[in-house]
């Protein structure tokens, strides 16, 4: 889809629809959609006078306008009541704008932007609105074949100002709103591809297609290199499947080279059987999403770099197959990291912690200003706080600070979860310096205290996003599937950092 920005009256738009906003507690139109219902010869304020139209939360209701105005209809969607009014609700919102647009086969549609909506800056509005309308979209249709011709498209969404400045800004904050935008929708295809077509090592090479359109330098570490670096807990998850394992290493350098980098390590598992503690076959299909947090890696990288933001970032993805083969590691084995520590494997489904303490140690020779991991970790963190929430834990309080600023703005939530000194028994071993399951109380956050015993002197926060990471049911602006979770987040963190520089 297209995204223009025009300067004009909403009125005149050319387009097959327009869109306008209509609050629960704002009895009469007031601004573009008054000046959109005085074109209309009073039909939008007489259907919020008899009840019809009532301003209600995603409601979206369709006026058509009989040939007196160029488009052939009206879209008016509600955003609820003035004062609970919120940047996510009005994502959502043009979300559900959008989606009525392509349910009534329209090819082309235009909003009005000349200020910012109750309380929201210009610039936060446009982004917020752009985004809200590609995320809302996506759709992942690669694989289907039957009625493709059936499919409705939206072609084009256009943005109008009646002032040649703010036509300006608001060409500038859309552009940010669609690479942002697009570098989820990248990700959501990432996980949403099947596991028989997407190997590590073809998020090897889609990580290499990435960094070869931008200011991106990657390298790919195959077995044999990372044998020679002692690799051995990454390397004894891999031993199960056929597939070769990859460490995924990508570098954008947007600022200074002394500047340290912010390091960010995705759990690149892209199909996770639990190994030789194989996990009940019902719902093992969504094992693909176990990549999630690579492929946000990827995104997040491909997002900085189309910004251009001035911060050095650093990808470090470990991608191998979790699966039961004659050569596959087992419960009682006893793995070697890069650090030198050892670990005893209680369970081969715990295998998301083993690849990444690996990768923690190759991202320290970075010196980080920070690292953040990203990894659909435990089905304990689900359990805790469902589908739509990501478990947070860290060593810094500064950095979770800044990621629950980040969530505030794009919605993508997170809560803190502990790191007590008393847990750390639980994932004490006898035989080994730790072992990889602590029990079953506790699962996220013994998960977090093992990730722990494996990071070096700097801030680090990882990121639990097990529940978000793949949904079974839509939601305003994230369709049904891969969410592309964190990415938003991170680019927000990003640019965020940059100011404070």
């Amino acid at each position: 889809m297209k995204i223009t920005v025009k300067k004009g009256a909403l009125r005149d738009s050319t387009t097959d629809a327009i869109v306008v906003v209509s609050f629960e507690d704002e009895p009469k139109p007031e601004g573009t959609i008054r000046d959109v219902d005085a074109a209309c010869d009073g039909q939008i304020s007489s259907l919020i006078t008899n009840g019809i139209i009532r301003g209600k939360l995603y409601e979206t209701s369709v006026v058509t306008t009989g040939g007196v105005i160029g488009p052939s209809v009206v879209i008016v969607l509600g955003l609820g009541k003035k004062g609970d009014f919120s940047r996510d609700k009005l994502r959502g919102g043009f979300s559900k704008a959008a989606q009525k647009v392509r349910e009534l086969n329209l090819k082309t549609f235009a909003t009005s932007i000349n200020d910012g909506h109750a309380g929201l800056s210009l610039e936060v509005t446009v982004r917020t609105v752009v985004e809200g309308v590609m995320l809302g979209l996506y759709e992942f249709t690669p694989f289907k074949t039957v009625d493709r011709v059936e499919m409705k498209t939206v072609n084009e969404f256009v943005i109008m100002g009646t002032k040649l400045p703010t036509v300006k800004k608001i060409r500038t904050m859309a552009d940010k709103g669609e690479k942002i935008s697009r570098a989820v929708y990248y990700t959501r295809d990432l996980v949403a591809t099947p596991s028989n077509e997407m190997t590590p090592t073809i998020l090897a090479q889609r990580a290499e297609d990435v960094a070869s359109k931008r200011n991106i330098k990657v390298d790919i570490l195959n077995d044999a290199a990372m044998k020679k670096l002692g690799m051995n807990a990454l390397l004894g998850v891999s031993r199960g499947s056929s597939e070769a394992p990859k460490m995924i290493v990508m570098e954008y350098r947007g600022a200074d080279t002394t500047e340290s980098p912010i390091v960010l390590v995705g759990k690149g598992i892209t199909f996770d059987s639990g190994g030789i503690s194989i996990k009940p076959s019902a719902g093992m299909e969504d094992m693909k999403d176990d990549m999630a947090g690579g492929a946000a890696v990827i995104g997040i990288l491909a997002s900085a770099a189309d910004l251009g933001l001035p911060v050095n970032v650093i990808g470090v993805i470990p991608a191998t197959e979790n699966l039961p083969g004659g050569s596959a590691y087992k419960p009682g084995d006893v793995l070697k990291s890069m650090s030198g520590k050892t670990v005893e494997v209680i369970s081969t489904d715990a295998e998301g912690r083993l690849i990444l303490i690996d990768a923690f140690t190759y991202a320290g020779r970075y010196n980080p200003a920070a690292l953040i991991d990203l990894a659909t970790l435990t089905g304990a963190c689900v359990i805790a706080l469902g589908d739509l929430i990501v478990g947070m834990m860290g060593n810094d309080n500064e950095l979770k600070n800044r990621i629950r600023e980040a969530s505030e703005a794009t919605g993508e939530r997170v809560w803190e979860l502990p790191l007590p000194e008393e847990y750390e028994e639980l994932i004490k071993s006898d035989v080994a310096d730790y072992k990889n399951v602590g029990g079953r109380s506790a699962g996220a956050i013994t998960a977090g205290i093992f990730l722990s015993k494996f990071i070096g002197d700097y801030p680090w926060v990882h990121l639990d996003i097990a529940g978000p990471a793949l949904l079974s049911k839509s939601g305003p602006y994230i369709p049904k599937g891969a969410t592309g979770i964190g990415v938003r987040l991170i680019v927000e963190l990003l640019e965020n950092w940059v100011k404070r520089k």
